[in-house]
């Protein structure tokens, strides 16, 4: 994988077209020409964004940064699963993709899987992933949310990109409160000393977003 990300980064007209870059962002292409020699970072501090904004990993205390650590699992497209606190370089690649050969949706689902597999054979598994980062990497058994909104009037709307941040604030709220849950009674009974609401529709689980008060986290 890293070889065809070099590949197609090596030119930049290969670039803008493999890994969707426009003018402004067409300079990452250099972060995978430079993974060899990059300075890394652990995981949960090297990705930004709406779901790990949320995190302020730089500022949380070490019990926190050891519990995502200890039970985070992330899917890279460069590297497949990884731990909080594997350390990794700086790069540029995602789910959609197009490296021509591998093709990232054939070339990680089955050893991702294996992985994910052994990673997550105790206890309860929630798949806080995107459908193309599921895709890399399945996990039939782990339960996964939908977040939603819930207006004055209790109607509920599914929520697409700011679904993002309801998931960043979730898990730094089970960081912060050294949450240990193994199943779902066990989650729903931390979510109710919290003030998170999870509800469950048609054998899905819901997480609503407004019970996660960002001054909470």
């Amino acid at each position: 994988m890293i070889t065809a990300a070099r590949s197609v980064s090596s030119e930049e007209s290969s670039a803008r077209t493999a890994l969707k870059l426009g003018p402004k962002s067409i300079a990452e292409r250099f972060r995978n020409l430079a993974l060899d020699t990059s300075p890394t970072l652990p995981a949960i501090d090297r990705y930004t964004g709406v779901l790990y904004d949320p995190l302020a990993t730089l500022g949380a205390d070490a019990a926190t940064r050891a519990w995502w650590f200890d039970h985070v699992v992330v899917q890279s497209a460069m590297f497949g699963p990884i731990r909080g606190g594997d350390r990794i370089p700086a790069y540029r690649l995602s789910h959609d993709s197009r490296l021509g050969s591998p093709r990232l949706a054939s070339h990680w689902p089955a050893a991702s899987a294996r992985v994910l597999a052994a990673l997550t054979a105790d206890g309860l598994v929630l798949d806080l992933r995107s459908e193309g980062y599921r895709q890399l990497g399945p996990v039939p058994a782990a339960v996964v949310l939908r977040v939603v909104s819930v207006d004055g009037s209790g109607r509920r709307k599914a929520l697409n990109h700011w679904n993002k941040t309801a998931k960043g604030r979730l898990v730094g709220l089970l960081a912060r409160t050294g949450a240990e849950v193994d199943s779902m009674p066990e989650l729903l009974a931390w979510a109710a000393s919290h003030g998170v609401v999870f509800e469950e529709h048609d054998g899905t689980w819901d997480l609503v977003a407004e019970s996660l008060d960002p001054v909470a986290v």
